[in-house]
């Protein structure tokens, strides 16, 4: 199953969890409009009828009829506490994964961090992040939680965290990290997030008449003392009624949630094994699960969230949200052996009170990728649909390498909350040196003279950015800069769209580059907003599709000379052909970036499928030639990354054209 089919599959299903929710609402409304029918029957029957009215007779129609309006307010208000309660939580967390993450006592872990086994999960982070083709989570640490277990949580890839545990940290190594890292990236790249925070919503809802029930009966204890009349009684059996009614909803969520939770985790283990080419390191973090005796579990409650986690965060029999631990280890390893883990266990016990890793291990690691060779080749269109959500262990050495290319006095003010903006103004910074002082000019205007000395201390350091390193300079600077307060963000956008039009010419880098901030804040600030996917399909979006085509071969090709018009329409025709449409002259004319802004936005709102066939046509296009230059893989994944598809990271091959 590919990334484009596991999107559909998560949006079906949370479709499915919102109509489970309906029914289990109704049935909770219907319920407890019977519970109220038979205590005003019961009462009815004291006062008029001596108990003559049974249970058959609340549904008589002459005694519906005479407590219809009973009947509309009893469903009104048990349907609203449910419905508002859902809503009042899924709202709660529309700030995001970092609010999962912190109300679940999780301490940010920032990349200038010393601490060498947060800098070494940073590095792991942020890798799989980069080759994946998405902005870098926030990061967070479970300080308090010595057992071996993580999360991935938000609304979407812009707005995620990753937490893990302390015990994560301390008892795995590079490669299990990696490994559960991977685990979790799968939930964020597969829509597995948005159906977690929607089932906590729906599950807050349902248990919210099981509360009241527990208020009505912790008011009763004062009421039946003290009353000489049936009352306090009639105030209990409301009290035990919505209880039962609400943890019997409740029973039935819980039941959804572990049954959906459980299929998932086997689905985000493989493609792990996909990410890290390596079956071992999951299934080495789901050992030592296993040999520190069920580590997995955390010390605070992790109900609500246990259907995110990476293993078991508690310990249930009828609710497991997790399949069994050996079944999982069988199915990543097929030599496995019940016997290994008494064997790990005592091996780590040896190992207990030895010195964990050290920050000189990472640092090695980063120098071996950087002085290795670099990969030369690039991906193949048959390949990029399994890749896409699926980064292969290429990819992300790829990406190590990549990041470790990048001086440390560039890295570490993209990884700064005060150099972060300015790193990404230095990143738009044009070769020519008039057209520069125009636009350092523009940051002493909008953001100040300290601002504009950071650039200029960047400048004389570095000269201009790397071609190749401004995308990933960018996304390593999105964590730090939506963390600024929002008049800060609006002002850093301003200034970023002003810095693209000093030349009076706005370049294919320029704006998709500046399209994409926008939309990885906006996202980051309001995520419930955010859809994934739409419902449209590719063959009312032709149009849409030849205009991005059309500019994605007429940039690759440069084609104003006769030879560079002839490859941008046969490279134009080549990625049409994959859409099985026989358009035969590429559409292109000086308003491209107006009608491709307009067309990206309708194409965002097809359904996963056709996206696919989207990325494969504009795949065709870029190799049509047989070559990659940094423009059209730099325009390919901002427009990717546009229509909410994470394209691996791969090599362009432009020095050897």
């Amino acid at each position: 199953m590919n990334f484009f089919e596991h999107q559909e599959k998560a949006r079906k299903q949370s479709r499915w969890i919102i109509i489970a929710f309906i029914a289990v609402a109704l049935l909770i409304v219907v319920v407890i409009d019977i519970i109220a029918l038979l205590i005003f029957s019961v009462q009815d029957g004291m006062s008029s009828q001596a108990q003559t009215v049974a249970f058959s007779g609340i549904f008589d129609p002459a005694f519906l009829q005479a407590n219809s309006a009973t009947l509309l307010g009893t469903s009104a208000v048990t349907g609203g506490a449910i419905g508002l309660a859902s809503l009042g939580k899924i709202a709660s967390l529309r700030s995001g994964g970092g609010k999962v993450a912190r109300d679940m006592g999780a301490t940010i872990v920032t990349p200038d961090t010393k601490d060498p086994l947060r800098r070494r999960l940073y590095n792991v982070v942020e890798e799989i992040a980069l080759a994946s083709g998405t902005p870098v989570p926030e990061v967070y640490v479970m300080e308090n939680e010595p057992g071996i277990n993580a999360f991935a949580a938000g609304y979407t890839p812009a707005d995620a965290a990753v937490a893990v545990t302390q015990g994560t940290l301390e008892r795995l190594n590079r490669n299990e990290l990696q490994g559960v890292i991977a685990h979790e990236f799968s939930h964020i790249l597969n829509g597995d997030m948005r159906i977690n925070i929607r089932m906590m919503g729906v599950i807050f809802g349902i248990m919210v008449i099981a509360i009241l029930g527990r208020k009505f009966l912790h008011a009763s204890r004062y009421r039946v003392s003290s009353s000489r009349d049936n009352s306090g009684m009639g105030i209990v059996g409301i009290g035990l009624a919505l209880m039962v009614v609400g943890y019997v909803g409740l029973f039935f969520a819980r039941w959804m949630k572990s049954a959906l939770s459980r299929q998932r985790e086997y689905l985000a283990d493989a493609s792990a094994v996909q990410f890290t080419r390596d079956p071992s390191s999951i299934s080495g973090a789901l050992k030592k699960i296993a040999a520190y005796d069920h580590s997995s579990y955390l010390r605070q409650d992790a109900e609500e969230v246990g259907h995110m986690l990476f293993g078991s965060g508690y310990r249930s029999l009828m609710f497991a949200t997790h399949p069994p631990l050996e079944k999982r280890i069988e199915r990543l390893d097929r030599r496995y052996d019940p016997n290994e883990i008494e064997q790990l266990a005592i091996k780590l016990k040896k190992q207990e009170h030895r010195e964990h890793i050290q920050a000189e291990e990472a640092s090695r690691e980063q120098e071996d990728k950087a002085s290795g060779k670099k990969n030369s080749s690039f991906f193949d269109v048959d390949n990029l649909i399994d890749n896409i959500g699926n980064p292969t262990n290429e990819g992300i050495a790829a990406a190590a390498v990549l990041a470790a290319s990048i001086p440390s006095s560039l890295s570490s003010p993209a990884h700064s909350l005060e150099w972060a903006p300015e790193v990404l103004f230095y990143c738009m910074l044009d070769t020519n040196e008039a057209i520069r002082d125009k636009q350092l000019l523009i940051v002493v205007a909008e953001m100040g003279d300290i601002s504009e000395r950071k650039i200029q201390h960047l400048l004389s350091t570095h000269g201009t950015v790397a071609t190749e390193q401004r995308l990933p300079l960018m996304e390593i600077c999105f964590p730090m800069i939506k963390r600024r307060p929002i008049n800060e963000i609006e002002n850093i956008l301003n200034t970023v769209e002003q810095l693209a039009a000093a030349d009076d010419t706005i370049d294919s880098y320029e704006y998709l580059i500046t399209r994409l901030i926008k939309q990885y804040l906006f996202e980051a600030h309001i995520p419930n907003r955010t859809r994934l996917h739409g419902n449209k399909r590719l063959k009312t979006c032709v149009h849409e599709l030849t205009t991005v085509v059309s500019v994605l071969a007429s940039h690759g090709q440069h084609s104003g000379s006769s030879e560079g018009l002839q490859l941008a329409q046969k490279a134009f025709r080549a990625g049409m052909s994959v859409a099985d449409i026989n358009h035969t002259n590429l559409s292109f004319s000086d308003d491209w970036q107006v009608r491709l802004d307009k067309a990206i936005t309708v194409l965002d709102k097809l359904t996963a499928k056709d996206k696919s066939t989207v990325v494969a046509a504009l795949a065709r296009t870029v190799l049509d030639d047989g070559k990659v230059i940094t423009e059209e893989h730099e325009m390919l994944r901002v427009i990717c990354g546009l229509l909410h598809v994470p394209l691996p990271l791969f090599q362009s091959n432009e020095a050897q054209a």
